[in-house]
Order: structure tokens, then C-alpha cells, then sequence
């Protein structure tokens, strides 16, 4: 008996003993109700209590298998290139862009800082060692690999929250606790853990919302609802992949308030209550928290650095130490020493040099490119003269010429295609030219002022920074045009320009930046770039960063180096075992909701079948918002992406493994989960030598190879064995290249190569040793 049970029975005796008189049946089954609802809450806290013991031992045996030889490789791994350079940037306070909102970067430098990194070291390729300039990246690994760690136990009591067993929530937990491409993924210097930490989070969070319909507006109801919503804004400011956990979300509250719209009972200012109360806790604290990892963002990095071309003037002032000159004349005239700004993409100045293209007119290049430089200046021309005396504004409508202010070449079209396409629409643009030559028809050019309405003299004359206007050639009838398109080697990888018949319209817009005259008075209007305030840099941050997984089909290849490797690979056991369960949910809700229709038996699965299809229904949406969005996508998609879709079905693993075993006695669900935990090592052990970069064989590779998609490159894991005169002999042979190779340095380059830095450090002729390397300019550093 309980000490709860106890205290009730000797209270009730003693009232018995007061009021002999008094019919006490009453009493009896009052205090049997207070009884019964004791016992309940005893248990239901001695569960807890057995919850918690089983999540932290869950814990600490996850814990043992991340974090086991974590400073293998003591060099850098696939994404830490970027990941890494990051938290150098930051603790440099040097601005840069990248492609992800900041959170789970600033996090990432906020451990290195704590582990003594001094941000000296630029995590410039895979394979650069750590050791020798004394880096502390397993602290900084070790925090990464915490969030991973978080994400079993969080596993264990979102099927809780379900309702389902604890031998179910075991299962499910150790599925993701095993999973090879998870402990890979989770154990670097990467984003993927914190994100996937944030997201099953929220998803647990939601779950314990749920639980609370019955009690809406309860304490525990706001205190899940709230942490619901900062859970979406903590997933979204790591990644915007975090968008998807918010429509997965969104479209879970979409059917909580339609169902509650058409509750009779419920009256509709109460229904008010319910929307007003998701939409504070589900937009407004998400977007706070998204806008917050912004304001930390630029308090990290006050300093003007390598990503400043990409962002507006505006935006560089608010920088410190930034180059762009702080003011410019205001009025345009004849003979003005000027640079002109490309309006669409990231920007960019009109430029040229002094080499010429490979085909076509062979003339001299004009390329769009995104730095400050002295080949981007121009000297503006009347038609017809090259002297000026007498002040002359550019007006809307004038025949102009542009000379190339290094080179003294005009800017010139003809009807010759560009040299990167045959397109009938484009023409090339060059320079052409040279000192005291009088020029032609072809390097005329029409000004058509577009007017924003900010100056009141920007729709009639040309005006610096004011006036948007597009260049018509006035023989081909073109547009001068620029697209996100970067040249090939002998283009040094600048973006390209050419002439446009029916151009996009934004893409054919230029601005004048700078604009210096000594024709005009020294008392002339100057003009400056105003500061953005803060929410302006968040949007316009935000619009720069925006420009065949489920059956496992093939890894990727994070790092080799003296005959080991490192290759995200997933357990194939989870990994097809979840795809199966994903399917099977869509097969049987079909085949039940034919059933229901015909209004036959609906009590399956003892009843159970609604509890059950409430947790798959959203798990299989979560799913699904989380694999099919990337599909669209028109860009490289690789296996860690399919992440956070496996953790969702890998807990429909679970949901079916209950509504197999619901009538099972506990005993024999408990033998199935070991049987299913001692294959599951089995599989991970095979598995074990790519997932942590340990030693290997050809014969063990090839046994572990189950699917000819799995490149693997079997054959290099064992020595070659010393040549002999007659191997040397076949040696001019041509062989064919193993797809795998191929594969593996492209995977390896594209890893190396970041956008921003792509983009921002494209090189000049005028800057740059003309033997350089530029294969970088034409590899795209893609990721969601």
C-alpha cells in the first residue's frame, strides 16, 4: 500500500468513527475515486521516471558510439572547408555571405572561440591537417556531434508522445542510434546536426502540444505551443530547409483549426482564441527569433570583407572600413570619368582588359565584374565629338559613346554571335578601337532613362545613383545585357555581357555609380549612399542568399587519405526498412478509407487505428514536406539532405512495429526489439570502417558493396604492388577511368569551392598571375 493509499484509508476510518449516525456510502465512493485517481498519478510519475532513466541511458550509449575516435581524421573533412572558414570569418569579424541564415554558424564559432581557436587557420581544402597548426577541432566536433547525440532521446520521447510503448520508443531510438549516415554526418564540423536537432524538436514539441487539446489554454498547452514556435524559428535561422518543418507544421495547425471551425460545441470566440494564439506562438516568436539570428549576425562581423561586392552600396557604408567611395557627382555630363553598375543579380561593374576573345570578332573582352578596380572606369562621349568645352548633362534619349578609360577601346556591338552561344537574338560586345580613332556607327548607344521617382531630375538627365536606364544599340536594335553566367578560363570567370533583342527587362538595367568632371563647378551637388538601417540589410540579405535518396542508391565520398575513407553511407537497414514503412502507410490509409466508405468495420487494430494514424499521418507529411520540395530544385542534391525526411520514417518504423505487436505480450515485443537491435549492429559493423574512417580491405569492400551504385573504389583500399619491367610496359595502355573517380573529385571540388568565395574573388587580368588556376570560377557551391 501506498503512503498516498495509506493516509486516505486512516482518514476515512476516522470519519466513520465521528459520524456513526451518518450513512457514509456516499463517502466510500468518493474517497475509492480519490483513490483511483492517485494510483493514476503514481503511475503515470513512476513511468516518467523509468522514461527518463531509459532516455538518459540512451544517451550516454549514443554519446559512446559518436563520439568514439573523434579526432579521426586530424584533418579537414568535406563540408568543414566551408563550415569551418565560417567560424574563422566571424571570429575575424570579416563580412561574407553564404547561402544559410546564420544560427547554427554563429553557434558553431561560439564553441570554437570557447575552445581557444583564433580564426587563423582557413580550412582551405579537404585533407588540410589540423594537427600541426594546432587547431581545436574536436571540442569544436564535439559540440556538433552533441546536437546529434540530443536527437536519439528526443526520438524515444516523440513516439512517447505518440502513445506507443516504451519497447517501440527503444526500437526507434536505437534505428537512429545505428544509423550509419547519421553518425558520419553528425560527428563534423557541419550544420546538419544542429538543424536536425531543432527540427525534432519542434516535432516533439508539437507532438506535447497535441496531447494537451482536451486542456487547451493550460499552462502545459501555452508552454508546448510557445516551444513549438521557437523550435520553427531556431530550425529556419539554421538552414531554410527549415521552411519545410514550418509547412509541415503549418499544415498540422490548418486541420487543428478546421476541425475545431467545425465543432458546434465550440463557439467562435473561442475558435478566435485558438488562432490568435498559434498565430502569436507559431509566426510571431519564429519570425523574432529568425530576425534575431540576423541582428547577432552583423554585431559578429562589423568589418568590410570578401563579401561586401555581392551586396548593395547602401549596405557597404553600413560597413567599417569599406572601399566604395562615399560620395559621387550627382550630375552625369560629357567627358565624366564614370563606373557603371549591372542592377540585376549580385551586381557588378561594367569592365574590360586587355585580352581579347578566343572566337568571334576576337576583339577586346567586356565582362561584367564585382569588384572596385581601375578597368571599370569609362569615359562618357557625345556622338559625334571627343572635345568638350562646354557643359553638356546626359539627357534621356542621348546617342552616347563609352570609352574604356585603360585601354581608350569604345564599347562595341556588331551582328556577330557571342562566343558562348549562337543565339540569333544575342550580339557580342567588345571593345574596339584605339587612341585617336574616330570610331563607327557600332559604339553608338540610345540612353533610356527609367526613373524611380527618388530625384526629381533622374527621369529627364542622367543622375549618379539615382537614374536606372538601359544601353540601346542604335544599329542592332539590342539591349546591352548581362546573365548569371560566369566565362570559362580565358574569360578569368567574370560574368558575361552581351547585346539583347528583346532583353529581360531587369537584367538589361545599369546605374551609374561614381561620376567624376572637372567641367563641373566645385560647388556642384554631390551625392551619397545612405545607411540601410537594420531590417532593410536583413531583406536584402536574405534576397542574395536565396538566388535518389530513400533507396540509398549511392553515398558520398567526405574524405580519403592513406588508403582510409570517409563515405556518408546510411544503414541500409534503416534506410530500406523506412522507404518500405512510408509506403506501406500510403497503401493502407488508401485501403482503410475504402473500407470506411463502404461503411464496413472501422475498429482496426483494436481500436487503436486513430492513435495510430495521428502520429504516422503527421510523421508521413513531415516526410513528405521534407524529401519532395527538394526535387524541384533545379541544383545538385546529395545523400545529407535526405536527412531529416529518414528521421521521420524511421519513427513510421516505429508506428508499425506497434500496430504489429499492439496484442503482444510485453515479454516477446521485447525479445523482437533485441533480435531487430542484433541485426542492426550486425549491418552497422559492416559499415563501420567508411563511417569512421578506419582501415580496410578490397576483399571486406566488396563483400559490403550490396548495391553497383555504391562506389566505393574497392580496389585502392589495398597497396599496389611495386612494377615490375614488364607492368611498366603496359602502362601506356589506355585505361578507362572508373566512374567512382570521376565522382569523387567532382564531389571533392565542389566541396572545396564556396559560392561566396567564387563570386567574390573572381579574379582581374590586372590582379592575378595569368598561369592561376581558374577551374574554381566554373563550380557552383550549391546547398540548401
Amino acid at each position: 500500500m501506498s503512503k498516498s493509499t495509506g493516509a486516505l484509508f486512516s482518514y476515512k476510518e476516522k470519519l466513520k468513527r465521528r459520524h456513526k449516525n451518518y450513512n457514509l456510502d456516499d463517502l466510500d465512493t468518493t474517497f475509492d475515486d480519490s483513490n483511483n485517481k492517485y494510483k493514476k498519478k503514481e503511475q503515470e510519475a513512476t513511468q516518467i521516471r523509468k522514461d527518463w532513466c531509459i532516455s538518459i541511458l540512451l544517451t550516454i550509449w549514443t554519446s559512446y558510439i559518436r563520439l568514439w575516435k573523434l579526432s579521426q581524421p586530424s584533418s579537414v573533412v568535406f563540408d568543414e572547408v566551408h563550415f569551418g572558414g565560417f567560424a574563422a570569418k566571424y571570429i575575424n569579424k570579416k563580412f561574407f555571405i553564404d547561402v544559410h541564415p546564420p544560427l547554427a554558424k554563429m553557434m558553431i564559432t561560439w564553441a570554437a572561440r570557447f575552445a581557444g581557436f583564433n580564426g587563423k587557420f582557413d580550412f582551405k581544402g579537404i585533407g588540410t591537417d589540423y594537427i600541426e597548426p594546432k587547431v581545436p577541432y574536436v571540442p569544436i566536433r564535439a559540440f556538433c556531434a552533441f546536437y546529434g547525440i540530443l536527437v536519439i532521446p528526443i526520438a524515444y520521447w516523440t513516439m512517447r508522445a505518440c502513445g506507443l510503448s516504451v519497447p517501440t520508443a527503444v526500437l526507434t531510438a536505437v534505428l537512429l542510434c545505428y544509423e550509419n549516415g547519421l553518425i558520419t554526418n553528425n560527428r563534423l564540423i557541419l550544420l546538419d546536426s544542429i538543424l536536425l536537432y531543432f527540427t525534432t524538436f519542434t516535432i516533439l514539441m508539437w507532438f506535447n502540444f497535441r496531447k494537451h487539446q482536451k486542456d487547451a489554454f493550460s499552462a502545459w498547452w501555452w508552454i508546448w505551443l510557445t516551444l513549438t514556435g521557437a523550435g520553427l524559428g531556431a530550425t529556419v535561422s539554421c538552414k531554410w530547409v527549415g521552411l519545410l518543418t514550418i509547412a509541415t507544421i503549418g499544415l498540422a495547425v490548418v486541420h487543428e483549426l478546421w476541425n475545431i471551425w467545425g465543432d458546434e460545441k465550440v463557439p467562435k470566440c473561442k475558435f478566435i482564441k485558438h488562432f490568435f494564439a498559434r498565430s502569436i506562438c507559431l509566426i510571431i516568436i519564429p519570425l523574432t527569433i529568425y530576425i534575431s539570428s540576423f541582428k547577432a549576425h552583423f554585431d559578429m562581423l562589423p568589418l568590410s570583407g570578401k563579401g561586401d561586392a555581392a551586396m548593395s552600396p547602401e549596405f557597404q557604408t553600413s560597413l567599417k572600413d569599406y572601399k566604395f567611395p562615399q560620395s559621387s557627382q550627382a550630375d552625369v555630363v560629357y567627358g565624366s570619368k564614370i563606373t557603371m553598375n549591372h542592377m540585376a543579380y549580385r551586381g557588378g561593374y561594367l569592365h574590360s582588359h586587355e585580352h581579347q576573345y578566343p572566337q568571334g570578332s576576337k576583339q577586346q573582352q567586356v565582362t561584367v565584374y564585382s569588384h572596385i578596380d581601375e578597368q571599370n572606369v569609362w569615359i562618357i562621349e557625345k556622338e559625334d565629338t571627343t572635345n568638350f568645352t562646354s557643359l553638356g548633362f546626359v539627357k534621356n534619349g542621348d546617342i552616347i559613346r563609352l570609352v574604356h578609360a585603360k585601354t581608350h577601346r569604345r564599347l562595341h556591338t556588331h551582328d556577330i554571335r557571342p562566343t558562348t552561344n549562337d543565339k540569333k537574338y544575342q550580339y557580342e560586345v567588345s571593345a574596339y578601337g584605339y587612341k585617336g580613332f574616330e570610331g563607327d556607327d557600332n559604339d553608338n548607344w540610345r540612353v533610356e532613362i527609367v526613373s524611380d521617382g527618388s530625384d526629381t531630375f533622374a527621369g529627364d538627365r542622367l543622375r549618379a545613383r539615382r537614374s536606372k536606364f538601359r544601353l540601346i544599340s542604335t544599329t542592332q536594335n539590342c539591349a546591352l545585357f548581362s546573365r548569371k553566367y560566369k566565362l570559362p578560363d580565358w574569360g578569368f570567370g567574370q560574368q558575361e555581357v552581351t547585346c539583347m533583342r528583346d532583353a529581360l527587362y531587369a537584367r538589361s538595367l545599369w546605374r551609374i555609380e561614381t561620376s567624376i568632371s572637372d567641367l563641373l563647378p566645385k560647388d556642384t551637388e554631390m551625392i551619397e549612399y545612405e545607411s540601410k538601417n537594420f531590417l532593410l540589410k536583413v531583406w536584402e540579405l536574405n534576397k542574395v542568399m536565396w538566388r535518389d535518396w530513400p533507396v540509398l542508391r549511392r553515398g558520398i565520398s567526405f574524405w580519403t587519405k592513406n588508403n582510409r575513407k570517409i563515405y556518408l553511407l546510411g544503414n541500409p537497414l534503416v534506410f530500406w526498412g523506412s522507404t518500405a514503412c512510408v509506403f506501406a502507410y500510403v497503401v493502407l490509409k488508401c485501403i482503410l478509407w475504402v473500407l470506411e466508405k463502404r461503411q464496413m468495420r472501422t475498429d482496426y487494430f483494436g481500436g487503436n487505428w486513430p492513435k495510430f494514424d495521428a502520429a504516422a499521418g503527421l510523421l508521413f507529411t513531415s516526410w513528405a514536406m521534407h524529401y519532395f520540395p527538394f526535387n524541384l530544385f533545379g541544383r545538385q542534391l546529395f545523400l545529407h539532405h535526405y536527412m531529416p525526411s529518414l528521421y521521420m520514417a524511421t519513427l513510421l518504423i516505429g508506428v508499425f512495429f506497434e500496430m504489429l505487436t499492439h496484442k503482444v505480450p510485453f515479454k516477446i515485443r521485447w525479445a523482437l526489439v533485441a533480435i531487430i537491435t542484433i541485426v542492426l549492429i550486425y549491418v552497422y559493423q559492416i559499415f563501420l570502417p567508411i563511417t569512421y574512417g578506419e582501415p580496410w580491405s578490397t576483399k571486406k569492400c566488396l563483400e559490403a558493396t550490396w548495391r553497383p551504385d555504391w562506389d566505393m573504389s574497392c580496389p585502392w583500399y589495398d597497396p599496389k604492388p611495386k612494377k615490375t619491367a614488364a607492368s611498366k610496359a603496359t602502362d601506356n595502355k589506355p585505361t578507362k577511368t572508373p566512374s567512382f573517380e570521376k565522382q569523387n573529385v567532382a564531389v571533392e571540388i565542389h566541396n572545396i569551392v564556396d559560392i561566396v568565395e567564387n563570386q567574390d574573388q573572381i579574379r582581374s587580368p590586372s590582379r592575378i598571375n595569368k598561369k592561376a588556376s581558374v577551374a574554381k570560377s566554373e563550380i557552383s557551391y550549391d546547398k540548401m
